[in-house]
């Protein structure tokens, strides 16, 4: 009975949507979190992947017969392993892939694979089960084929299907949710209310509609968005305006490090990160912002870096350093160049990782010290690379022979998921809190604490500290909301909300300035902060610059913070998911509240894309600045070069050059 059922012309193609529109939607129920919190989500969430199964599974039955059957499969396939994949990367990322990351994925698979290991079940040849059961009806010839093509009518109703379903779809979406596809929400609620396949092909469009702003942009396009950047200026605090005149600057990533593990203790008193904990309280001139959240994208670390060199946002959709990479820039580095900085990045990974190589040029950096300039043997890395001690140790010889004033850069690693260290790099034991990613992060947290705490140490030792500037920052959280259970036992809450996990963005801030007393301050910030906050500490006048920060020691600094999902958190209220929260009680409030921080930091969002899209800044030149020679900036060399040791040691910029 089941071979003659199977043996209809339709029989296969209808098994095949319906088993793989079944699956989809367990996935997403069971994979995701997607907040789905009323009866239409519900319902949206159940047919959104069944206009994509018609959709992409029509394809086979414009042919017949046994290839009609194996395209079935074929096609079945793909739409699983990207399925698979998305799951793999939401475990981590808590977002979808989008065109951008798989092209940037792709080239750094080999830094990726023990990371994506880990986060792999031995369940998950689940996503192939209907792969694997149309397979063996197609071997075992319980279906068998239909030499009979199907009718044109009958194809023509299979798209028409599609295209009819995908209507009503996106119809009820936008009456739940309007301006879904139009505004710059989560990822989440395009998957959550269209589908990870539909979301697939609107960030396919997205991505070739950003490609053809930059060939449609003329130089009037950046002229309001200059005349909103003068008028956000900061003017300057007189008591902290130039307090770093012609000191060197040292930026330092602390990977994955959010702000709640500042302070924190293990349930027997100990402390995870006792040295950043002193900085808190004013240690070494240095002040920490207890309110400054990280505000980056899908480029995570590398957005990081981007907002706090640019006081530009990331892209909304892919890793602005894979994207946009060839762009022109007004970066610090390149800034810091005309005052007469040396620049220098440094980075135990190699240096095309996320583009870096070619990035960097953009922005201005004179060097580039990658893994080749450090001993990357199996003992000193981990993750992606360099572990944090080794790094900071064999950094310290080449930044004492970089020409002061420098600027530099400097990227932990070791605190990168999974966490956890190596026996013999601590002896720090990992938390109990029931989850094994959260268990090993407090322990590479104080690794990590142990290791900023030496290279203090050391730039005290070579006569660094007193004459520079410090920055240490969390680039992007650690833990995403997949831990939430856990993070529940570790804040002893009896749940983590949404307004929770938005305050769980908070990442440490902390800036050393010699002479300068420090201390904790509770001032709102981020990312795209930073530059201008430096800038005024350098003395250097940035008014004229395209920024969507502003200088958070200002008295006239703006307490907004634009995230990159819709969400915006300001000094009073948090505007999380659509809903608007008192920070005070965590309480909801009336949305009326949140729409002044909603439309000014939409319209901040919208300025900074038109720029990074259209390549804007080729067209506008603020006074006294000079674009970097990206034809002169070459890191490449055929020779490993060891730094001198001595105190009459070599110039840096010897080293990375092919100079002869």
């Amino acid at each position: 009975m089941s071979q003659r059922v199977l043996s209809k012309k339709y029989a296969l193609f209808l098994l095949t949507v319906f088993l793989f529109w079944l699956k989809t939607y367990f996935v997403y129920l069971t994979q995701f979190s997607l907040g789905v919190t009323d009866k239409m989500q519900q319902f949206l969430l159940f047919i959104n992947p069944l206009s994509s199964a018609l959709l992409f599974l029509g394809i086979a039955i414009i042919f017949k017969g046994r290839l009609q059957q194996w395209l079935l499969i074929f096609i079945n396939f793909i739409l699983s392993f990207w399925l698979f994949a998305n799951v793999v990367y939401y475990r981590f990322f808590n977002d979808f892939i989008t065109f951008s990351t798989m092209t940037q994925s792709t080239g750094n698979a080999g830094d990726l694979g023990g990371s994506i290991l880990s986060l792999m079940s031995p369940f998950d040849f689940f996503f192939f089960t209907d792969t694997l059961i149309l397979l063996l009806l197609v071997v075992l010839r319980v279906a068998r084929p239909c030499m009979e093509r199907w009718h044109v009518r009958a194809i023509f109703t299979v798209f028409v299907s599609a295209i009819m379903i995908f209507i009503v779809n996106l119809s009820l979406a936008e009456t739940d949710r309007p301006e879904l596809l139009s505004r710059t929400f989560d990822r989440n609620y395009i998957v959550k209310y269209l589908g990870a396949y539909n979301f697939a092909i609107y960030d396919t469009i997205q991505n070739a509609r950003s490609n053809a702003q930059r060939a449609m942009a003329d130089s009037s396009d950046i002229n309001d968005i200059q005349n909103f950047a003068k008028s956000n200026f900061a003017a300057p605090n007189p008591d902290y305006y130039a307090k770093g005149k012609g000191m060197n600057v040292i930026y330092i990533s602390l990977e994955s490090l959010q702000s709640f593990i500042i302070n924190y203790k293990m349930p027997d008193g100990t402390e995870v990160t006792p040295f950043l904990n002193k900085l808190t309280t004013g240690a070494d001139n240095t002040t920490y912002f207890k309110n400054f959240f990280h505000q980056t994208g899908s480029g995570k670390t590398s957005d990081a870096e981007f907002m706090m060199e640019n006081s530009l946002f990331p892209l909304s959709q892919g890793p602005v350093f894979q994207m946009k990479g060839t762009n022109a820039y007004q970066a610090a580095p390149a800034i810091m160049d005309q005052h007469g900085y040396e620049t220098a990045a440094f980075h135990g990974n190699v240096k095309s990782f996320w583009n870096r190589d070619q990035m960097y040029r953009a922005l201005g950096y004179e060097r580039f010290f990658d893994a080749k300039y450090y001993d990357m043997s199996s003992e000193n890395t981990k993750n992606y690379g360099m572990k944090d001690k080794s790094f900071l140790q064999e950094t310290m010889p080449y930044l004492k022979n970089l020409k002061q004033p420098f600027y530099s850069k400097l990227i932990l690693l070791s605190n990168h998921f999974p966490f956890g260290m190596d026996p013999e790099d601590t002896s720090f034991k990992p938390g109990d809190f029931g989850d094994k990613v959260v268990n090993n992060y407090v322990q590479s947290a104080n690794y990590m604490d142990q290791a900023v705490e030496q290279f203090f140490k050391d730039l005290k030792e070579a006569g660094l500290f007193d004459k520079s500037i410090v920055i240490l920052y969390g680039d992007h959280y650690g833990l995403s909301e997949n831990h939430n259970d856990a993070m529940a036992k570790v804040l002893n809450k009896e749940q983590i909300t949404p307004f929770d996990n938005a305050q769980l963005q908070r990442v440490p801030l902390f800036i050393h300035i010699p002479k300068v007393a420090g201390g904790t301050v509770p001032t709102y910030g981020g990312d795209v902060d930073v530059r201008p906050t430096l800038m005024s500490l350098l003395g250097i006048n940035t008014k004229n610059y395209i920024q969507f920060g502003t200088d958070l020691f200002s008295k006239q600094h703006q307490q907004i913070v634009p995230f990159r999902n819709g969400d915006v958190i300001t000094s009073k209220y948090s505007i999380v998911g659509g809903s608007v929260y008192d920070n005070a009680t965590g309480k909801k409030v009336d949305r009326s509240f949140g729409k002044p921080y909603e439309t000014q930091a939409k319209k901040m969002l919208d300025y900074s894309d038109k720029v990074i899209y259209g390549d804007l800044l080729r067209f506008y030149t603020p006074k006294g600045f000079v674009a970097p020679d990206v034809s002169k900036i070459n890191y490449n060399t055929d020779q490993k070069i060891q730094p001198d040791t001595n105190d009459a040691g070599i110039n840096a910029k010897n080293y990375g050059s092919d100079d002869k």
